[in-house]
């Protein structure tokens, strides 16, 4: 498929000099993002529903086609680069470790599968390379790589957080309940899904790393080397302590296994936890997202958040709008910020607003 895009080897190397300068805290300025999409020129294939929900009997090199299709027709402004991540929903690892993914309109939620009715002690998950799941996010990453041809990144999968993989699998309730009634049991789930968890992870680097170009997660952020976006939306349930014996092990041990790894801190019920996770050295950022129906991230009532993570010493991924990080600009720092302004028209515009106020700051 001939491509449109316009992204030449010298934006690549802008791309890797100021990316790895904000990595090392000495970009001076945060990076922001903004993206438009040129109109298609051809209709889609009646099967075309989003990359995990397409039935299995597709060509995987089918699909990778229409995902390139997508990124070939991306315009991309400020620190933005042409990417794409194999969208599996949040904790596909459940389905690759004997849950069932289920599909629907915006996401994928997942079942205990197998493990339906077993008890905490009885779920004993392991590796299968045969798994359909598993296969199918493989065989579609290295489709992909084919696909791209180092014209854009091939981002991971979004494996998910290891407490959410134990509550896809026990289902949420009863793991809840276990927490109170056996902790031990807890202890030992958590155990035994960080390895696979980093298998997995290990397995997806040895397909997109040689690819160059950089890395990604789900979340955009480039990388010259490992990054991922850790999370455990299950923490919003569960306090500071449980947290602690949990999640901050799991995200410790993750950390120390990749170079670059961010945590996706999902709505104001886990705010009780940050500071847990900013003392964790390895740990080099903190991705607010501030929930559904609350202010967008870029807020004055987050600010005193966000100053907390930077005076902690760590890096801030956003997602919000021009207008409020044109505001943040006059009243805070904003460098080691990477702020995604999302798409629409006049994106170049805003970005060098943005740039502009944060050098008059």
């Amino acid at each position: 498929m001939a491509s449109t895009m316009r992204f030449a080897e010298e934006d690549w190397a802008r791309i890797e000099r100021d990316w790895t300068a904000w990595w090392n805290h000495d970009l001076g300025r945060p990076l922001v993002m903004g993206y438009t999409r040129r109109p298609a020129g051809r209709a889609r294939p009646a099967w075309w529903d989003g990359v995990g929900k397409i039935s299995h009997d597709i060509p995987v090199e089918a699909v990778a086609e229409e995902v390139w299709d997508d990124v070939s027709r991306t315009v991309h402004h400020g620190d933005a680069w042409p990417h794409e991540w194999i969208n599996f929903g949040p904790g596909i690892a459940a389905a690759f470790l004997g849950g069932e993914a289920h599909p629907s309109p915006q996401t994928m939620w997942f079942s205990p599968g197998r493990w339906q009715g077993a008890a905490l002690r009885d779920i004993q998950p392991d590796y299968d390379p045969d798994n359909r799941w598993w296969r199918r996010v493989q065989d579609l990453t290295r489709a992909c790589v084919a696909a791209f041809d180092r014209r854009a990144v091939v981002g991971f999968t979004d494996i998910g957080g290891n407490f959410d993989i134990a509550a896809s699998l026990r289902e949420t309730q009863p793991l809840l309940m276990d927490c109170l009634d056996d902790p031990e049991g807890v202890d030992a789930l958590c155990r035994r899904i960080t390895p696979l968890w980093l298998r997995y992870y290990r397995e997806q680097c040895d397909l997109v790393m040689p690819a160059g170009r950089g890395t990604c997660a789900w979340a955009a952020l480039w990388s010259p080397t490992r990054p991922h976006m850790l999370q455990s939306d299950f923490s919003y349930m569960i306090s500071p302590a449980q947290f602690a014996r949990w999640v901050a092990p799991d995200v410790a041990e993750c950390c120390r296994q990749m170079e670059h790894g961010f945590y996706h801190l999902d709505g104001k019920g886990e705010l009780p936890h940050l500071d847990i996770l900013l003392a964790i050295p390895e740990l080099r950022g903190i991705q607010w997202i501030p929930g559904d129906g609350q202010p967008e991230s870029g807020d004055p009532l987050w600010w005193p958040v966000l100053r907390r993570i930077r005076a902690a010493g760590k890096l801030v991924q956003l997602y919000t709008s021009a207008e409020s990080v044109l505001r943040m600009a006059r009243e805070m720092p904003l460098d080691g910020f990477a702020i995604d302004i999302g798409w629409g028209e006049d994106r170049d515009e805003q970005v060098e607003a943005i740039l502009a106020a944060c050098r008059g700051a």
